[in-house]
Parts: structure tokens; sequence; C-alpha cells
């Protein structure tokens, strides 16, 4: 039995992904919100094009496979609902701090695992339920405030507009983990590592016009603060079409659920950036949701293995 690649794919995703919303928070005070998610559109879909084409070129195909409507939909979809769900998810970083935001955004595993069930049919064993909840009650205690104690605490932060932000955006994400597989899967004549990229390129190009469009139509001067900043912002691309094939590769590879709790390590990833780089205080909460997700990790990958 080999080792399955989307384990290693959705582990580097999470660690890039991590790293570009650090670095994408560093520029959300000089651009608008929808400046600022372009920077990862703009520069990702150039870079996203070169990974599809350098496959391409290593394994000697000559043509794209055939791509139908279902195809072009939900990758239209996916792009729609990532593209709604990355403003929300910087929106609230002008709430709180980097971690809170990605703490909420989180219970999107609870999510997806439920739509992976009732869209895909993808069945978990209880051992992956287990590390599901587990994790999610690390999340609890890493979006849990400063001398804030238990779940009633939680549910209060509810209200609040970083907690309203990042669970919507968590809903989106979970959504478009669905059609990105449901758009890999309408690949039938490719395989798996090759449909992921394909999915990745069109999506990527989806969003680059969508919010291109917005930007120059509605904030122009903003486009130009998007280039002005090119060192930062192709950086951000950079980071965010690498952790992205590595979430569309993990997806077309395994069940959404399982590539969506091993997506979990992002808050172990963020809360180090956070420290290191954002110099932002860790709590004894923070520490002990530390402890819990990776505890949750752990069991969801003893039960794929």
């Amino acid at each position: 039995m080999s080792f399955p690649i989307w384990i290693p794919a959705a582990l580097l995703a999470a660690l890039f992904l991590a790293w570009r919303m650090a670095v994408q928070q560093r520029i959300r005070a000089e651009m608008s919100v929808n400046a600022a998610a372009l920077s990862r559109f703009f520069f990702g879909w150039p870079i996203a094009c070169m990974m599809l084409a350098g496959y391409v070129l290593v394994t000697g195909k000559t043509a794209l496979p055939a791509l139908s409507s279902a195809f072009w939909w939900y990758a239209w979809f996916a792009a729609f609902a990532q593209m709604l769900a990355t403003n929300l998810i910087i929106m609230s970083f002008g709430f709180r701090n980097l971690v809170s935001g990605t703490a909420y955004m989180k219970t999107e595993t609870l999510i997806v695992a439920l739509l992976g069930l009732l869209i895909l049919g993808e069945i978990l064993a209880p051992l992956a339920w287990l590390g599901i909840g587990v994790a999610f009650v690390g999340i609890l205690f890493v979006s849990i405030e400063r001398g804030a104690r238990g779940l009633i605490q939680w549910l209060r932060g509810l209200k609040q507009p970083a907690a309203l932000t990042g669970l919507s955006a968590g809903f989106l994400f979970a959504l478009t983990a669905i059609f990105i597989k449901q758009s890999a899967n309408s690949i039938t004549d490719a395989e798996r590592t090759y449909a992921g990229l394909i999915v990745l390129a069109a999506v990527l190009g989806f969003q680059a016009l969508m919010q291109g469009t917005y930007v120059l139509l509605r904030e122009p001067d903003q486009f130009r603060a998007m280039l002005a900043r090119w060192r930062v912002t192709a950086q951000v691309g950079l980071l965010a079409a690498t952790a992205s094939a590595g979430w569309f590769i993990a997806y077309a590879h395994g069940p959404v659920a399982l590539v969506g709790i091993l997506g979990q390590t992002q808050i172990l990833y963020t809360l180090g950036f956070g420290r290191f780089y954002l110099k932002e205080p860790l709590s004894q909460s923070e520490l002990t949701g530390i402890l819990l997700v990776g505890t949750g990790v752990i069991l969801a990958l003893a039960s794929s293995l």
C-alpha cells in the first residue's frame, strides 16, 4: 500500500496558507480588503499556470484532457465561494488579531465533514470523527478571549464581528472544498494530481478575472497600490498559489473531511507566525488548544492509515 499523497500535500498547504495569511495581514493596513485579496489571485494565477505547464512537460503530456461544462461550473462556484471567504477572513483581521479570525474560520472542518457525507457520500471512521471533535475543542480554546472560561464564553463571542466573519468564511471554505472535489472528479481521464492542477489554474483564473475587474472599476487607486507594493503582494501570490496547489491536489486524491482535519494544523502554524512574525503573545488557552488540535489530527490520521 502506497503512502497517501494527500497527507503531505495537505500538511504543506496548511503551512504555506498560514505563512501567506501572516504576510497578507502586513499589507492589510496599506490597502483595501479587496485589493489585499486580489494580490493572491492576480499574482497567484500565473504561478498556477506555470505549475500546470511544468507538470505537463515533466510527464510528457501533449494536451489537456476534455473538460466538461460541469468542470467549468464547479470551478467557477469554487472560485466565487473562496473569493468571498478570503475577503471575509481578511476583514476579520481588523477586528482582532490573526489567531482569533483564523480559529473561528476553522469550524470549516466540521462543516466540510458533514457536507462530504451528505453530498459526496464520504463515510468517516468513528476515530476520524473523534479526531475532528477533539481538534474542534482545541480550536475553542484558541478562540476564547483572555480570561474567559468554557463554551459559554465562546458562544457569547459568536456575536463579535471577528467571529461572525470567521464563521462565514469557514462555511464558504467548506463549500469551496466540495466544489473543488466535484470539479476534479468531473475530469475522468486524468490522474488525480494532474486534475488538481487543472482545477487550480481554472479557479485562480476565474478569481483573478472577477476580483480584478471589481477592483479596477471600483477601487482603481487600490489596484495601483497593490502593484506599487509588488515585492510583498507578489510574495502573497506565490504563497497562495503554492498553498492552493497543495489543497487542490489533496482534495483530488483524498476525502475532503480528512484533508480538512489535516488543515487544522494551520492553526498551529498560525500561532507560530503570530508569536514570532507578528509578535503576538500566546495565552494558556492557546497552548492548550495546540495540544488538542495536534491530538485530533493524529487521531484522524490514524483512522486513515
